[in-house]
């Protein structure tokens, strides 16, 4: 046997035993009902007041079963102070017929330790021990040491006993509580988290959905503009050579925008940098953005320039992208220029055209629509997703200068 199994304090499952309620008053009825029937067998092998010991014996139990029935049905905590009076009044009865039935008293002071506060059950306890004092004498005429000091230790211990066991059920009604407050905080816990899982999926989702509508507005409608472009070009063409040239380009466009479209699909990286790094895009979207427009292009980049995480290449390539779409359908430029730079802090990119330029604080206050008003804004928030920025230099007819710049610690060398 486990040695700890038998070590003080108890444990929490014998604590809950111990206090239990059904516990304590399964006990006071056993020993109630033994304590009855010794007082009763021992003053019928008198036969004097036969019938006055076994009607007394008879009321008392009758009021005891009474009052502890009636306490069940209604789920009193403590029994009635009045049938703890008619109770004492009954056994105080019963001590007039025999003084045999003082063994009670030891039944009487674990009811009284428990159902009473702590001073009236000291008191009436004192009461209860001077008539288990009283009735022998009254009886016999005399009296000894051992009945006065007889039912003293008796009605200490037993007082005890049930003052204890009070402590007991108060202690295990605490933990009871302290269980319950547990188990409601964990509930309103668990609610929460769920409140917060439900909220950072709709949070995430829409980030998805900023996400993927900047992704489509990067990728595939500038296609598809381009697309437009061409074909209004192929139509207004008079020579059937140039018509050619407009569908076969529009074909081109075609084919990457749906690439585009499935990458998209798919969550892959941009398709520019599945094979190549960032300047080897950059060259090969500007020299299809001279191809379809006319329009002169120029890419400076910083020798010994750092290989750029992948979110950072994307940012910078989806904004040229976009910067380059701009240019095309409203700048009227003959030029554009896209430079790279690595500073001590921070990569730049500045993409500059010599075009008709716009007024920056106007260009702000407009809302997106389906025809345009979302690039510059979608930009900014695409670098301020990795703390970096976007600036705008223009004024009308002076052209515009773009600056996106993203921190340093967001690139990783090889």
């Amino acid at each position: 046997m486990d040695s700890s199994a038998l070590s003080w304090p108890i444990t929490a499952k014998q604590h809950r035993l111990f206090a239990s309620p059904t516990v304590l008053r399964s006990g006071q009825h056993l020993v109630t009902a033994i304590l009855l029937l010794i007082a009763l067998l021992r003053e019928l092998t008198g036969v004097e007041a036969f019938w006055a010991v076994v009607i007394s014996s008879v009321v008392f139990a009758f009021w005891y079963t009474a009052g502890f029935i009636g306490m069940a049905k209604t789920q009193a905590q403590r029994l009635p102070l009045w049938w703890l009076a008619g109770l004492l009044a009954i056994w105080a009865a019963m001590l007039w017929v025999s003084p045999e039935f003082m063994w009670l008293a030891f039944s009487l002071w674990l009811l009284l330790g428990h159902q009473l506060p702590f001073f009236p059950s000291i008191l009436w306890s004192v009461v209860v021990y001077a008539l288990t004092i009283v009735a022998p004498y009254l009886h016999q005429g005399q009296t000894n040491i051992a009945a006065i000091a007889g039912p003293m230790v008796g009605g200490i211990f037993a007082w005890g006993i049930s003052r204890g066991y009070l402590m007991l059920e108060r202690d295990a009604q605490l933990r009871q509580n302290l269980v319950d407050s547990l188990i409601r905080t964990q509930d309103e816990m668990s609610a929460m988290q769920e409140e917060l899982a439900r909220s950072q999926h709709e949070a995430g989702v829409a980030v998805e959905r900023t996400r993927l509508s900047r992704e489509i507005h990067d990728t595939i409608a500038q296609q598809l503009s381009s697309i437009g472009l061409h074909a209004k070009a192929g139509l207004a063409a008079q020579d059937l050579h140039k018509s050619n040239q407009a569908l076969q380009r529009i074909d081109e466009l075609s084919g990457e925008a749906l690439v585009d479209l499935r990458r998209i699909i798919a969550a892959l990286a941009p398709a520019e940098l599945d094979t190549q790094a960032l300047g080897s895009a950059l060259e090969r979207i500007l020299n299809k953005f001279e191809q379809d427009t006319g329009i002169h292009t120029r890419l400076n980049i910083d020798e010994g320039l750092p290989v750029l995480e992948p979110s950072v290449q994307i940012a910078l390539l989806r904004t040229a992208q976009s910067a380059l779409s701009n240019v095309q359908r409203h700048s009227k430029a003959t030029t554009v220029a896209i430079n790279l730079t690595a500073a001590a802090n921070e990569i730049r990119m500045d993409i500059v055209d010599d075009g008709l330029g716009f007024t920056p604080s106007e260009a702000r206050k407009e809302t997106p629509s389906q025809e345009g008003g979302y690039g510059l804004k979608a930009m900014a928030a695409r670098l301020r997703q990795l703390n970096g920025g976007l600036d705008v230099e223009s004024s009308p007819g002076e052209g515009t200068a773009l600056c996106a710049h993203l921190p340093l610690l967001l690139v990783k060398e090889n």
